[in-house]
């Protein structure tokens, strides 16, 4: 019997769907007690793989012309990058987009900036904040407290050794980080503007392990390993110390069993069907994928998909939203790709609550993003404006290779609200042998105005610097964090998941990624997801 027959064959204690940040987290801490762990990854595994592209983004290594699905797909797949087309609805159009999310060992954590910040505990009873709604889904609170999270919290911050300082803001609350690096001139000058002006700057998390030459490595693989993501900290223990298994260019297209369990899970690879018996389950393919393989998993038992009863599957998307702020320094000592500072005086305000702000890190190299603005121009405008646009994306390309190389990016994150209508819903095409999501996303007038109001206060903020804006947060293809579809809650007419992340009217089926969030706060959801992992992994020992 070859291994792949015999992982195959066996019954596990525990299949994981993923290897991002909920599920290795997860993995790997159920594996350290004894329990026979598989992970099934829908991309490739990078440990021990030759091919991988490391230390650029994936566009860079694409051809210069004549660029096919066939090697974008490759190109992509090996730079750690999902490599399948998503679908969103938009003016009774279906347009096709590549999101930029992670797909391989470490999932999207294997190309994020590394910032590990805890949610407020405000964010767990939004009712304490929460205005005009209009008509979001909005809980009054969450099933569970912060209290509830916090000892994991910090579970989670020793666990992916986290650097930087406490915020100022949150006094109240037990840090215990490592010290950062020290910042470098831009950065203290801006750090030092922000105390001028009342704000309470501090030093951004990072989940790093400080080794010569780091520059944060945000976006794609880095062969140094000083970034400490899901896969380096927990995967390669899990399988390497704790006898885990993984099969990686693996898709999950559907669960069954009967009215209760849910034990086998049908996967194909290299194009061939398969399944696997499993004791417990867990979904962490992310808050798109996850809520499609429930959708997909439909019997006689379930006749709208596993966990579908309540019809909120997949409903409640959110994906913050995000700007990105160039600033231009006198100084020339900008800090690379490093993320320094944060500061969250506008999270909780006069003006309502709206994010946080920190250092983005360095932006894709200028080639990538006029790519970028010519393939939005050719899906927005008509040809002839595009023609032009081809013509002059030279000398665009070193206009924003000069003003980016001279400046200091900053993101301001909002929270984004749920609401029903906005979803992910499964593609159905004749002969399809994959998940193939379909988003339909609108910003309200009222989440407009929040945007709008964050991005006036940002401005009066960053003087006296000069700053270009980027607007992103409109932009529906920018999903990375997405979050909310399945959500949990106590009620199970109006969730997904119960408060232990177990899908209702199940005994076995857990979901760790962001899908559970019933609200998406308004910083980054890393360690949030990896809190809760822990949490749910001791549940289920």
């Amino acid at each position: 019997m070859t291994e792949f027959e015999d992982v195959v064959t066996k019954q596990w204690d525990i299949v994981i769907v993923g290897t991002g940040m909920g599920g290795a987290t997860l993995g790997y801490q159920v594996a350290k007690k004894g329990l026979n762990v598989l992970f099934i990854e829908k991309g490739i595994v990078h440990l021990k793989n030759k091919m991988t592209l490391y230390d650029n983004f994936a566009e860079t290594f694409l051809p210069e012309t004549n660029k096919s699905y066939s090697d974008l797909k490759t190109i992509y797949a090996r730079s750690g990058r999902w490599s399948d087309y998503f679908y969103v609805a938009s003016k009774n159009k279906k347009k096709a987009f590549i999101p930029f999310v992670g797909a391989g060992s470490g999932g999207s954590s294997a190309l994020y900036g590394a910032a590990m910040e805890r949610f407020c505990p405000e964010d767990f009873t939004p009712e304490s904040y929460a205005d005009d709604m209009a008509d979001s889904t909005l809980p009054s609170q969450w099933p569970i407290s912060y209290n509830k999270l916090e000892p994991y919290y910090k579970k989670a911050e020793e666990l992916y050794r986290i650097h930087g300082s406490p915020d100022p803001l949150k006094r109240q609350l037990l840090f215990k980080y490592f010290p950062p690096e020290k910042m470098c001139r831009s950065s203290k000058k801006l750090f030092d503007l922000f105390i001028a002006k009342g704000l309470s700057p501090y030093r951004l998390p990072i989940a790093y392990d400080k080794v010569d030459g780091c520059l944060g490595c945000q976006g794609f693989l880095c062969e140094k390993r000083c970034k400490n993501d899901s896969s380096k900290i927990c995967l390669v223990p899990a399988i390497e110390k704790y006898g885990a298994k993984i099969i990686d260019e693996c898709e999950v297209l559907k669960l069954d069993g009967n009215k209760e369990t849910i034990n086998k899970l049908v996967c194909i690879k290299a194009g061939k069907q398969f399944s696997i018996q499993a004791k417990q389950i867990v979904l962490s393919a992310g808050a798109i994928m996850s809520p499609l393989i429930l959708l997909n998993s439909k019997n006689d038992f379930w006749p709208e998909g596993i966990g579908n009863r309540s019809g909120w599957v997949g409903k409640n998307l959110m994906r913050h939203h995000i700007d990105l702020y160039a600033l231009f320094p006198k100084s020339e000592d900008l800090p690379g790709n490093r993320k320094e500072i944060a500061f969250n005086d506008y999270y909780f305000s006069d003006e309502g609550k709206l994010g946080t702000v920190q250092s983005f890190g360095a932006l894709p190299p200028s080639d990538v993003l006029v790519d970028e603005m010519a393939l939005d121009i050719a899906n927005t405008f008509s040809k002839s404006v595009s023609s032009i646009f081809s013509f002059f994306k030279p000398l665009t390309s070193t206009i924003l290779n000069h003003l980016f190389s001279k400046s200091l990016i900053l993101a301001s994150i909002k929270e984004d609200l749920p609401y029903a209508q906005n979803r992910v819903q499964l593609v159905k095409k004749a002969g399809m042998n994959c998940l193939t999501p379909e988003l339909t996303y609108h910003i309200s007038e009222y989440e407009q105005k929040r945007i709008n109001k964050f991005r006036k206060i940002l401005k009066n903020t960053f003087k006296p610097y000069r700053f270009l804006l980027l607007k992103q947060a409109e932009n529906i293809e920018r999903i990375a964090h997405a979050c909310g579809t399945c959500r949990f809650g106590e009620d199970p007419a109006t969730s997904v998941l119960s408060p232990q992340n177990k899908v209702h009217g199940t005994l076995n089926l857990f979901i760790v990624d962001s899908s559970f969030f019933p609200s998406s706060g308004g910083t980054n959801p890393s360690l949030t997801i990896a809190a809760n992992a822990l949490r749910i992994a001791d549940h289920i020992v």
